[in-house]
């Protein structure tokens, strides 16, 4: 048996019948995804050391992992999201 892939295979052999049915009215959606330039947020960023409650480190690096994603990049987007909301021009 295969690594991968292994149990859907079987889902993969059953062959699509298609007919000559009619398609139905179509409507056109405005693509609302931005373009993927938009999507690379780069940053400069500038390492800081910080002592951290050892409880706050502990709920970041278990949301993280149930997330799948750095406890760092959590806290980063923590501290960005409160800089966004309240940052005075």
């Amino acid at each position: 048996m295969p690594a991968i892939g292994g149990k859907e295979r079987k889902f993969m052999k059953k062959r699509i019948n298609y007919t000559n049915e009619p398609i139905s009215a179509i409507k056109i959606i405005k693509d609302f995804l931005p373009p993927p330039e938009k999507l690379v947020f780069k940053r400069k960023n500038i390492k800081v050391t910080m002592a951290l409650d050892e409880g706050s480190i502990a709920f970041f690096k278990k949301m993280a992992k149930r997330n799948h994603v750095p406890y760092q990049t959590m806290i980063r987007n923590l501290i960005n999201t409160y800089v966004a909301k309240y940052q005075v021009n």
